[in-house]
């Protein structure tokens, strides 16, 4: 009976997060690397659109990731506005071993900002850091662009899992972080929750507060995630 009761007060928050990025760059296995700690070295392109939903601890808050990974071909392209939908996170995938997926990262960011809504929490990932006799983009290139268009920033391995779980959970407790706050303020302006929240699988949808969120330790300094306005909303 208590661990029933326990479960009715457990608030479920289902966050959407898409990984967006060139083929080939590594998504799949990321999802892969973090959802069930697998790797796979002879994995196939995706065809179409998968998802999985992965369980983070915040605060003492059951918060579930719903991870989605979609082709990076162009002919994938039909599923775009569909697959960015209700997104409030996104990690935006290069391959630190080739230089044209890295080039194609404001391509990305357009149809991110054309599908969603600007102010998608987002990570740069430059991914496969285990291949260092190969780099053709710089980890301080990386740095640089995250700064430029305010976005969080990390590079990763889904071969050893440096990095991996981070990335994810740095997009997840940032979402988390602008909803407490949105919480937060609800209360002391009206003395009572009227922010819209994820509860039981809805969807949330967050708009925060005129300002934008701090970068956390490691990410993008916070001078540049200033130029997000607010956080999410679908």
């Amino acid at each position: 009976m208590a661990a029933s009761n326990e479960e009715e007060k457990t608030e479920d928050y289902l966050f959407k997060i898409v990984l967006i990025g060139d083929s080939a760059v590594g998504k799949s296995n990321l999802l892969a690397r973090f959802a069930r700690d697998e790797f796979y070295p002879n994995s196939k392109s995706t065809i179409g659109v998968e998802f999985q939903t992965q369980k983070i601890d915040i605060n003492g808050k059951e918060v579930k990731a719903q991870i989605w990974d979609t082709a990076g071909q162009e002919r994938f392209r039909a599923v775009t506005s569909a697959y960015y939908r209700g997104a409030v996170g996104a990690l935006l995938v290069y391959d630190i071993s080739r230089r044209q997926t890295f080039d194609s990262i404001g391509r990305w960011l357009n149809e991110l900002h054309t599908h969603s809504d600007m102010n998608v929490v987002t990570i740069l990932v430059g991914n496969k850091s285990d291949l260092k006799d190969a780099r053709e983009v710089e980890t301080a290139e990386g740095k640089t662009l995250a700064e430029a268009q305010g976005l969080f920033f990390m590079e990763t391995s889904a071969l050893d899992s440096s990095n991996v779980a981070a990335a994810f959970e740095t997009v997840v407790k940032e979402i988390y972080n602008i909803l407490s706050r949105k919480v937060m303020m609800s209360q002391e302006l009206s003395g009572k929750e009227d922010v819209s929240r994820i509860e039981n699988g809805k969807t949330v949808v967050l708009q925060a507060e005129g300002g934008s969120p701090e970068v956390a330790e490691g990410a993008a300094p916070a001078d540049a995630a200033a130029q997000k306005k607010g956080c999410c909303s679908s």
